[in-house]
């Protein structure tokens, strides 16, 4: 019997629940299952937490770290975008043996040009290795497996009694540890590479690049250990250390997505922060004073074959270091910057040390300059209830006055004089050096760089020595300082009594705008009375002009100079007196007149070592060589000319090449009159301004040579076959033999130059 149309109907609306019944089923069970997954399921939420890593990711954006500026405005220390490019040798993109080699072989010989530090060869064998150790092939077995994979073809196999084969199986092994080929190259060299073959291909397929901040030195290692460093670890010294936190900045964070291997994009998040660069920090360091300061200390280090060195220079009124050298013997038996003596280095200083007692005996005893002590005449002599021998390197002169024993450097002298004003009370000596701020540190503004305590005695320390100790400390002895201390010192003296801080740092600046500044530091208003000022420069003026340091300034410098020279015996440590270590040092301030700069060299050696170990001669050359280039380069030390419209003549003129006196007087006297155009002769300037020329007569007579400079003077004189010495600078003022007596070949004469 047939179904009728309403059995069908019917049959077909209950297919249709059944079917809506099972959709809405298994949507629940989706439903429950996202629940489960989002909310329960901790092993899926761990896995969608890695995927979202790998998704996205916060980027560290590095600040770009601040420059260390020179007073001038050269960058010491600066930093510059670095790329470091590093190669996937185990990656995909290298798979192909064939094509891999010859582009290796085009990129090495574009990068033994470029680099121009290895050979093309060179480099070739490093990428083949790299790939090599990063990509291996290694076979695992042997296998049986069907011959054909299609059902028909199976089929025909059998037939033919050939179903299985054998074949060997392979494992692929990949180290994908990214590999550096060649060094950090900045932004202008990244362009030229990266159109080189492999380096073009697309960006994280074969290699990666990490872009960051490198710290670059334009004058390499100059100042190196003032200026610091910073080391991968974060590490750091010097300037770079005391102002790391300004010179760092802040770094920023960002959130970017993977959109293609090797493709990040930016996602707008509230984590986003920009980067903060770091500021700037302007110092006080000179770079000419600097490199003059570093080429002559090398140099001297070098000639002597000493130890160390360390030279400072200081602007006397604001306390500012213009130069800051440190140079220490390496085992290569170079001389580099890796420890800085001029703060670290603390040590007994020797003579240089008599300005303290000096100061002490003029200003808080009232000693008055013209007292005498006997001196020893170079021989040892006991002094003090302790009977403490004490002995001069030479005969300062028996029974001498303050200048003199200054000037000598007179160590006997010194230890009777303060031993005897300050027996009875030692308490006012050591007190007076305090007031000089001998027992403490004195770079205010950055004694964190590593600034040294000086080892300072007192009655009651463990380095007081009762009857001992006060002698020793009238000749430099029994106390340690840094040179950074007797810098200071001596630049008060040049400072009219003001003693100010050193100061290494002047500002912070951001984007050229001065953040914070660092004013000069007063430590001591006045160090001692006007008065005693007075006595105590003429005292190391005396010392430049005629005492220890009279080879190197005197009259060598056309400028005035008050200087020190110090030697002291070494011992610290293991070491003692009798090894035969010394430091020799030498303060010097200029011009004398009106103080400007203060420099202060120490050396330190062994005995034997070199051609001396006295402090002139090893600090001294240091001191004159940068004293002469700082005074050569201030103009402003030099006279001005004034232009008016009044006309001005010359007051004298000097004699010589007739032709050339005439040239002169032509330009700048308004008449001339000369008896012969040519050959030798004198001048002279009259009332009115007339330049009135005399020839000098032929034959075997003194010649009148006064008024004339010393290379006309010589020429005529030899050439009379006269034996000529001379002395002074300018032009002759008096000669041994008057003009027009007879002289003949031979004879000596003197002439004098003023």
């Amino acid at each position: 019997m047939a179904k009728g149309p309403k059995r069908i109907k019917d049959d077909i609306l209950l297919r249709v629940r059944v079917l809506y019944l099972l959709f809405v089923l298994i949507g629940v069970l989706v439903f429950v299952r996202l629940l489960c997954v989002q909310f329960f399921s901790t092993e899926i939420r761990v896995n969608a937490e890695k995927l979202d890593r790998k998704i996205f990711t916060e980027q560290v954006i590095h600040a770009h770290r601040g420059t260390i500026f020179s007073r001038t405005g050269d960058p010491l220390a600066t930093s510059i975008f670095r790329y470091t490019v590093l190669f996937d040798f185990g990656c995909e993109g290298f798979d192909n043996d064939e094509s891999f080699r010859e582009q290796a072989d085009s990129l090495s010989k574009l990068l033994a040009a470029f680099f121009k530090d290895k050979s093309a060869k060179e480099y070739r064998e490093r990428m083949l290795s790299e790939r090599a150790e990063h990509f291996k092939v290694r076979y695992i077995k042997d296998t049986v497996v069907p011959r054909s994979e299609g059902w028909f073809d199976r089929v025909v196999d059998r037939l033919r009694g050939e179903e299985f084969k054998t074949v060997k199986l392979y494992d692929t092994m990949r180290n994908h540890t990214p590999v550096r080929i060649f060094r950090d190259v900045d932004y202008n060299e990244w362009q030229t590479l990266k159109t080189y073959p492999v380096l073009n291909w697309n960006l994280g397929v074969v290699y990666d690049i990490d872009k960051h901040d490198d710290r670059a030195f334009p004058h390499h290692d100059l100042a190196r250990y003032t200026v610091g460093r910073r080391n991968e670890s974060g590490k750091a010294y010097g300037i770079e250390s005391l102002f790391d936190e300004q010179l760092r900045g802040r770094d920023g964070v960002e959130l970017r997505q993977r959109i293609a291997p090797g493709f990040w994009g930016r996602v707008d998040s509230k984590i986003n922060t920009d980067p903060e660069d770091g500021m700037d920090v302007v110092t006080t360091l000179d770079i000419d004073i600097q490199e003059v300061a570093d080429r002559a200390l090398r140099e001297q280090l070098a000639k002597q074959n000493a130890l160390w060195g360390t030279t400072l220079v200081m602007e006397a009124a604001t306390g500012d270091i213009l130069a800051m050298v440190n140079l220490s013997r390496n085992a290569k038996g170079e001389y580099v910057e890796n420890f800085n003596h001029a703060l670290m280095s603390r040590a007994e200083p020797g003579s240089t040390f008599k300005l303290a007692a000096m100061l002490a005996l003029v200003d808080e005893a009232g000693m008055d300059m013209s007292r005498t002590y006997d001196s020893g005449s170079g021989k040892s002599v006991n002094v003090g209830a302790a009977k403490v021998p004490v002995r001069d390197s030479h005969d300062a002169g028996g029974v001498i006055d303050l200048k003199t024993a200054v000037a000598e450097s007179a160590n006997v002298y010194f230890a009777k004089a303060v031993y005897e004003t300050y027996a009875s009370n030692p308490d006012r000596y050591v007190e007076y050096l305090r007031h000089l701020h001998l027992d403490r540190k004195v770079c205010v503004g950055f004694s964190d760089m590593g600034e040294a305590v000086p080892r300072f005695p007192y009655r009651g320390s463990s380095i007081w020595y009762p009857h001992v100790t006060l002698v020793k400390l009238g000749y430099g002895y029994g106390i340690e300082v840094t040179p950074i201390h007797m810098l200071t010192l001596y630049n008060a003296v040049a400072n009219n009594g003001r003693m100010v801080a050193p100061r290494l740092v002047s500002e912070l600046r951001k984007d050229d705008r001065t953040v914070e500044t660092f004013d000069t530091e007063v430590l001591v208003d006045k160090i001692c009375s006007d008065k005693s000022l007075k006595i105590v420069r003429e005292c190391l003026e005396e010392t430049a002009r005629s005492g220890t340091a009279k080879e190197y300034f005197g009259d060598k410098v056309p400028f005035g100079v008050g200087a020190k020279t110090g030697t002291a015996q070494f011992a610290q440590g293991g070491i003692k007196y009798g090894d035969g270590y010394y430091l020799g040092s030498m303060a010097t301030y200029f011009p004398s007149d009106e103080p400007r700069y203060t420099i202060y060299t120490s050396v330190y050696t062994r005995y034997g070592r070199g051609t001396t170990f006295y402090g002139a001669g090893l600090a001294g050359p240091v001191n004159r060589k940068v004293a002469t280039f700082v005074y050569n380069r201030e103009h402003d030390w030099c006279g001005h000319v004034t232009r008016t419209s009044a006309e001005r003549y010359p007051v004298a003129v000097k004699g010589g090449n007739i032709v050339q006196t005439r040239k002169i007087a032509d330009k700048f006297s308004p008449r001339t009159s000369f008896d012969r155009r040519r050959g030798w002769g004198t001048a002279r300037v009259d009332s009115v301004s007339t330049v009135i020329i005399s020839s000098i007569s032929d034959g075997m007579q003194m010649p009148d040579v006064k008024g004339m400079g010393l290379k006309d003077a010589l020429f005529i004189l030899e050439n009379r076959g006269l034996s000529v010495t001379f002395s002074g600078k300018g032009a002759v003022c008096s000669q041994s033999i008057r003009a027009g007596e007879p002289v003949r070949r031979g004879t000596a004469v003197h002439i004098t130059l003023k």
